[in-house]
């Protein structure tokens, strides 16, 4: 068994020596460089960069300090990827056409020496471009979350609700805001905005690579397809890095009494390798930052963040059931005008999914409609996978099952020795712990995002921040809700002056009716008709309704009841009087 692994290895690296050679026949042909002077296509693609197209003096990017790449690596998260339906039929399966180098061509990039500020609370956040410590809001109306959070006890990447802390690219705070989030920038690293240095470099690559394929060349082309696609991680190196070292006994020794040293295998006497860690922040095993050339972590969170930004729009969909990085998977086919297979950060239709299971991130399976059936499991397990399982697990996720997988080329680290290994491992739905299975009448039928409140890394400043935006928040409210009910109250005097004014229309129409002694009388009733009449003294007037009466107008009503009340009075009165005269006349003549 151990000569036929030996013979399979042998031939196994004879076929990739055979495939490296053509790469470096094909990349010196190119560029005229050899493949031999770097160990990554990450490190190659970064050296053609900077030796065909990086330009300094237009476009500078600057090299973060320690504190300056802390900081910000808080900032760089990963692509996007959430699964939201379980199941579909009649489907629809796109990729971005190269969406990193797309957004590498497309967006403007940090530039320049950062600049931090310790307290934010008082800059517009329309005006700053970096990265930025912020307080975050998500109300749980936000089905599909846009912000992410990575999670403290095993850095997952989860995008929830709720409140939390988090170092976010100013262009993805702005965008959060315009969809609902309350986000309160506290402190960060602002640069200057940049066009991006990229620009040639992907136009160049993208047009090769599509020349390429044209011409049938699938190996060139894939070749400028890596090179597109590795030089944004480039940039983003962990200066944080694993190292394995082939020592003596006194060198060991000394690696050893380092807080960062991770272990030690005995190899024979006065020989050891020991693996340590390297440019560790706030470790104690090293006496200067050396971090690898070139190593801006700032472009590469700024063009993840953009890309994200890109995808969610069509995330957000009602009918996206899934998402991976620059891929979704949707129930409707996406309108003409953003879908082509060659036009660079347009939308590809890489399938049409007859039904699919979209049960957990990196865990789905479906086929097409041309009957071919695509699987993807992440793990071991993959190799005892089949579609029946998918179908299973999406009607019971709580079902598990145990199966052996062999591994012919496990590593014994102690022995130095590569063995084959026989596991069991659990058949079980992939732990979706990014979101919340959703179940309605025992059917399995979405995923609700998971609600979460952090803010431990909070300091003094942050929190004053947060109170005084909060309390000014209050006041606003407040004041609004003054200016809301004084707009009511003025709205009803208005509905009522209108009344009075309406009144006073009619009032004003009063001048058209016939001023008698006797305002009740059965003719005012008829006014209607007798409109016009010579015999009144107001005759109808040619004016419109709405008229304001002047001095010379007639007397309303209720000037023409009271002269009535008062001739009636004076009337009696004379009466009486006329009475008392004649009854003491009458005495008067009497006593003669």
């Amino acid at each position: 068994m151990k000569d036929s692994l030996i013979e399979y290895m042998k031939q196994d690296i004879i076929l990739l020596g055979g495939i490296l050679l053509k790469f470096q026949n094909l990349y010196f042909n190119a560029y005229q460089d050899d493949i031999v002077k770097k160990i990554t296509t990450p490190s190659l693609a970064l050296s053609l960069f900077r030796n065909k197209y990086y330009d300094d003096k237009k476009s500078s990017i600057h090299i973060p300090n320690m504190n300056e790449d802390r900081f910000i690596r808080r900032g760089y998260y990963g692509g996007h990827t959430d699964a939201y339906i379980p199941y579909g039929e009649d489907l629809y399966y796109y990729d971005v056409n190269s969406l990193y180098p797309f957004i590498m061509k497309e967006c403007p990039m940090p530039g320049g020496v950062p600049v931090w500020y310790s307290d934010l609370e008082n800059r517009n956040l329309d005006e700053m471009f970096g990265f930025i410590e912020a307080y975050i809001e998500c109300p749980k109306s936000i089905k599909k979350p846009f912000l992410p959070y990575r999670e403290r006890k095993n850095g997952t990447l989860i995008f929830p609700t709720g409140t939390f802390i988090g170092v976010y690219y100013s262009e993805e705070l702005k965008f959060a805001r315009s969809i609902g989030y309350t986000r309160i920038p506290l402190n960060g690293y602002l640069f200057e905005k940049m066009e991006s240095p990229f620009i040639g470099y992907v136009n160049d690559l993208f047009e090769s690579r599509s020349k390429a394929k044209k011409e049938g060349n699938n190996a060139i082309s894939f070749v400028y397809k890596l090179l597109m696609n590795s030089l944004y991680g480039r940039f983003g190196i962990n200066p944080e890095s694993t190292i394995t070292e082939i020592c003596d006994q006194s060198r060991r020794n000394i690696l050893f009494r380092m807080d960062d040293f991770i272990n030690e295998i005995y190899i024979k006497e006065d020989l050891y390798m020991v693996t340590y860690l390297s440019n560790v922040v706030g470790g104690g095993g090293y006496t200067s930052y050396n971090p690898p050339k070139m190593a801006a972590v700032q472009i590469s969170a700024a063009i993840t963040a953009s890309a994200r930004i890109y995808m969610y729009p069509y995330i957000s969909r009602e009918d996206c059931y899934y998402t991976d990085t620059d891929s979704i998977v949707l129930g409707n086919p996406l309108p003409e005008e953003v879908v082509s297979s060659s036009v660079l950060g347009k939308l590809k239709l890489e399938d049409k999914i007859e039904k699919g299971y979209f049960l957990a991130p990196k865990c789905y399976h479906y086929t097409t409609d041309s009957s071919e059936e695509v699987l993807k499991y992440k793990g071991t397990a993959k190799k005892v996978i089949t579609s029946k399982w998918f179908e299973e697990q999406y009607t019971d996720p709580t079902r598990t099952k145990t199966e052996e997988v062999t591994s012919f080329f496990r590593p014994d680290w102690k022995n130095i020795d590569i063995k084959k290994n026989v596991s069991t491992v659990t058949l079980r739905t992939l732990n979706n712990n990014k979101r919340v299975n959703l179940i309605e009448n025992g059917v399995w039928v979405g995923s609700d995002p998971i609600n979460i409140y952090d803010l431990q890394c909070l300091n003094k400043i942050g929190r004053d921040i947060i109170y005084n935006f909060k309390r000014k928040k209050t006041l606003l409210e407040n004041e609004n809700k003054k200016i809301t009910l004084s707009t009511r109250k003025n709205e009803d005097d208005s509905q009522k002056n209108g009344k009075k004014d309406e009144d006073k229309v009619n009032t004003v129409k009063g001048k058209n009716k016939r001023w008698t002694m006797f305002p009740d009388s059965d003719s005012d009733k008829d006014e209607d008709k007798d409109k016009g009449n010579s015999d009144t003294m107001y005759p109808d007037s040619d004016s419109d309704s709405d008229t304001i009466a002047s001095d010379t107008d007639p007397p309303d009503v209720d000037v023409d009841n009271k002269i009535h009340r008062t001739l009636v009075s004076a009337c009696l009165y004379i009466s009486f009087l006329y009475l008392y005269l004649i009854s003491y006349m009458g005495r008067y003549t009497n006593c003669k």
